[in-house]
């Protein structure tokens, strides 16, 4: 098994097109054509965890956050980022970061913290718009049925529970080829007059490379007249944070400490109670303050995120319970998912979580 191997496994799981576009998830170290000895998986892939991959003979390290956030100019021992990096290098380690691929990913970090919170039915919070594509093309009638037998196999035509979708209609095309053209249909020089069925098939952002291999192969012109637009509808299955019910209302008293007890944490900072039963519940693994008012409009009662500021607290507003986990406590399941689709993806190779605990925060 090689790098890319895993790499595309993963980008499977969770396609690095939905990754924000601040991020900068992939790949950061390494050669994909390499062979895999192990694989690692941390949060953070800091000089110590390079090290726990180096004692244990393994070449790949599968983190969640990336260890390369901004450019380089001076590769030099003189910060952590700069540290680990020359010591992946100089042994020959590859580092590979999920991050907001994974955030943005239905059956990713935050459906793992629904399920650790006991949060039922639970849906993306904040839905994607700009990750539907539809492809418009014009083939000959006798032609239609292979190609899009061809493009649903590579995933087109999908959408939410219903398969095979497109929309078809028929017209006239027109065409002329020049000298060195070998047309398929009529002759070259000549004007061709053709019925053709105009094709209307929907796509997600990361099938297009699949789909257009599928439109080139199995259709017959020689030179394809084709559209591509990306659509605005928002995807309900691609996005950040959930929300949910919990079995059972609890007082916000009883909740916080329920969320302690099921977070592993001694300390919660949260906006002021409010006196009522919490049922639906709101979360978004990491940096969520941008999320407050989505929590607030889908009529959650708490809001569970990390690195609000003071002022955040404010956008309460009387009608919602913010609560600050921490960073790495609302992303701490993370490693756990990952090792499990690895393992069950690669069930005989050599797959191992970190022992280390990469959070820089510490309480006292």
């Amino acid at each position: 098994m090689i790098v890319k191997d895993v790499i595309d496994f993963l980008n499977y799981y969770a396609p690095l097109d939905y990754a924000e576009d601040f991020d900068n998830a992939g790949l950061l170290v390494g050669d994909e054509k390499n062979k895999v000895s192990g694989i690692l998986i941390c949060h953070d892939s800091i000089t110590e965890v390079i090290d726990e991959a180096i004692n244990l003979g393994y070449n790949l390290v599968v983190s969640f956050h990336p260890i390369l956030f901004k450019g380089i100019t001076k590769l030099t021992p003189n910060n952590y980022v700069n540290k680990s990096i020359i010591k992946a290098v100089k042994n020959n380690i590859s580092i590979f970061s999920t991050h907001t691929a994974l955030d943005n990913s239905k059956f990713g970090v935050n459906m793992q913290l629904c399920k650790e919170l006991g949060v039922s039915n639970p849906r993306i919070l904040h839905p994607k718009n700009g990750t539907i594509k539809k492809l418009t093309t014009y083939i000959p009638k006798e032609n239609v049925e292979k190609l899009k037998k061809e493009l649903f196999k590579s995933g087109a035509g999908s959408i939410g529970k219903y398969e095979h979708c497109s929309f078809s209609f028929e017209g006239h095309g027109t065409f002329k080829g020049n000298q060195e053209s070998n047309p398929s249909i009529g002759k070259k020089l000549e004007d061709t007059d053709q019925k053709e069925i105009c094709i209307n098939i929907t796509y997600l952002k990361h099938l297009e490379k699949k789909v257009l291999n599928s439109l080139k192969e199995y259709h017959p012109y020689e030179e394809i007249a084709y559209e591509i637009n990306t659509l605005e509808n928002t995807n309900k299955n691609i996005g950040l944070g959930m929300y949910g019910d919990i079995q059972n209302k609890m007082d916000e008293k009883e909740f916080l400490s329920y969320l302690k007890k099921k977070l592993k944490v001694k300390f919660l900072k949260h906006s002021k109670l409010l006196q009522k039963k919490v049922k639906r519940i709101a979360l978004l693994g990491g940096s969520g303050s941008f999320g407050i008012e989505k929590a607030i409009s889908v009529g959650a009662d708490v809001y569970i995120t990390s690195d609000l500021k003071y002022h955040d607290y404010f956008r309460a507003e009387k009608s919602i319970l913010l609560v600050d986990v921490g960073h790495y406590e609302s992303e701490q399941y993370t490693n756990k998912l990952m090792y499990k689709i690895l393992t069950k993806k690669f069930p005989n190779f050599a797959i191992a979580l970190t022992k280390i605990n990469t959070n820089p925060v510490n309480y006292s």
